[in-house]
């Protein structure tokens, strides 16, 4: 597997423990197999894996067990495919092989720069924030702040969008399924950041929100991964009541390390007139 050192090493414990979760949570049924001991209907033994992926048990056992191998991008793509994995789940598994370009290192800046924060103002009133690698917010524009008051009082090192999801209790009341949001957010994260787990800045989100959130540790354990798809999403806000809006993300051509987030209103909802009041302020 390609990759020395500490970051290396993150990839195939990652990748290993991606595999086994994959394995433990496949459907029997879904390849003709009964259940095993106590009716269990879901997993598949390492030798079933093994044989559907045409390579040896031991190997198997020894990608999972995050073993010093170096598996090529063939055997890897059959593997995923004998685990049933989505594009998302093959992209995610070859990026932990060596196979897709890195990730780009996080900036030294602490913000976005000029040009983006102009942009972002320039969407008003629809809410924008932008995001480092390590979802770190770097920015955000005048309706964010209303979306979201918090986010200027929130401390630099906390104001991460994974750290304010779990952690911060308005954030939870303003999302009516933050239940449904917040994984498929962790779910995102790990996605995107898989083979680059070693980085300091990533280990340290992770770690922390570890010891900070039961919910977060259950839901990483799972090792749950989705690309990004625009959809509708749901805020309720103390001021305006629900609003409907559209999620979109973006990155600029000349800082693809940045990921803008905007919010737009839903076709045929009432949220850009509940944006423009909640911008205006109080009466």
């Amino acid at each position: 597997m390609q990759g020395t050192g500490a970051q290396g090493s993150e990839r195939r414990k990652e990748l290993g423990l991606f595999l086994r979760a994959r394995r433990d949570q496949a459907v029997r049924a879904e390849y003709g197999l009964p259940p095993i001991a106590r009716k269990r209907e879901r997993g598949l033994r390492r030798e079933e894996i093994a044989f559907l992926s045409g390579v040896s048990v031991t190997w198997y056992t020894w990608l999972e067990q995050g073993r010093d191998i170096s598996p090529s991008r063939q055997v890897l793509e059959s593997v995923c495919r004998s685990l049933h994995l989505s594009d998302t789940g093959l992209a995610y598994v070859l990026s932990l092989g060596g196979y897709a370009t890195a990730a780009p290192s996080s900036p030294a800046a602490a913000t976005a720069p000029a040009h983006v924060q102009r942009l972002m103002d320039a969407l008003d009133p629809n809410p924008a924030f932008a995001l480092f690698p390590d979802w770190g917010v770097a920015g955000w524009n005048t309706a964010y702040a209303a979306l979201y008051p918090n986010i200027a009082k929130v401390p630099a090192p906390d104001r991460n969008l994974l750290w304010l999801v779990f952690t911060d209790p308005y954030v939870r009341d303003l999302l009516p399924d933050w239940d449904v949001t917040s994984k498929r957010f962790l779910a995102e994260f790990r996605a995107e950041t898989g083979q680059r787990l070693g980085d300091p800045d990533i280990k340290y989100q992770v770690e922390r929100l570890q010891e900070a959130s039961p919910e977060f540790r259950a839901a990483w354990d799972r090792y749950d991964i989705l690309g990004f798809e625009s959809r509708e999403r749901l805020f309720h806000h103390p001021a305006v009541g629900v609003l409907q809006l559209e999620h979109h993300q973006l990155s600029p051509s000349d800082r693809p390390d940045l990921h803008i987030v905007v919010y737009t209103p839903a076709p045929g909802s009432e949220a850009s007139n509940q944006m423009q009041r909640l911008m205006s302020g109080p009466g």
